[in-house]
Formats: C-alpha cells, sequence, structure tokens
C-alpha cells in the first residue's frame, strides 16, 4: 500500500473513531442494563479502530501498542464468545495466564 493511501485511509478512520466514539459518551447504558451490550459492542468498534490506526501508522509497529490494542478486543469482546477464553488469552499478551 502506498503512504498516500496509507494516510487517506487513517484520516478516514479518525472520522469513524470521533462518531464511534460520540455514540459512546451518549449511549446511557451501565452494566447491567438491558443494552449493555450494545455499548460493549460500540467499545469494541472503537477499539478495532484503534487497532487499524496502530497497524497502518506508517511508523514502525509499536509492539506495547498493538498488545493493548489486542488485549482491549479480547476483554471486551470476551462475554460475545463462549466457545474461548478470550480474557485468558488477552491475559496472555502479558504473561499473565495461569499456569
Amino acid at each position: 500500500m502506498d503512504k498516500q493511501k496509507r494516510q487517506e485511509i487513517l484520516t478516514l478512520s479518525w472520522g469513524i473513531h470521533d462518531e464511534v466514539e460520540q455514540a459512546i459518551v451518549h449511549h446511557t447504558a451501565v452494566e447491567g442494563d438491558d443494552n449493555w451490550s450494545e455499548k460493549q459492542r460500540l467499545l469494541i468498534a472503537d477499539m478495532s479502530l484503534h487497532l487499524l490506526q496502530t497497524a497502518l501508522k506508517p511508523e514502525p509497529m509499536c509492539n506495547e501498542k498493538l498488545k493493548n490494542n489486542l488485549n482491549a478486543i479480547l476483554t471486551l469482546s470476551d462475554d460475545f464468545v463462549s466457545e474461548v477464553d478470550l480474557k485468558r488469552v488477552a491475559d496472555a499478551l502479558y504473561g499473565l495466564e495461569k499456569a
């Protein structure tokens, strides 16, 4: 991907990111509410955009930032995927998994 295309995608992603963050700020659900999962989905979208931005930045990829992005996505997704313990996978990114 050339530099210009990469920058175009990053610029678009910041606009989308702003929209998603505003939706999160205005979402009134708190943990335990019936529509809490909808707010969690918005948070997953937000973190996914952060992952996109981390991956496409022109400078070398920062492994710590990548781990942080993945940790957030896996932790938030844990409630939606029952077949796999995503929280355990997220903890493994930092060497926190239990033996």
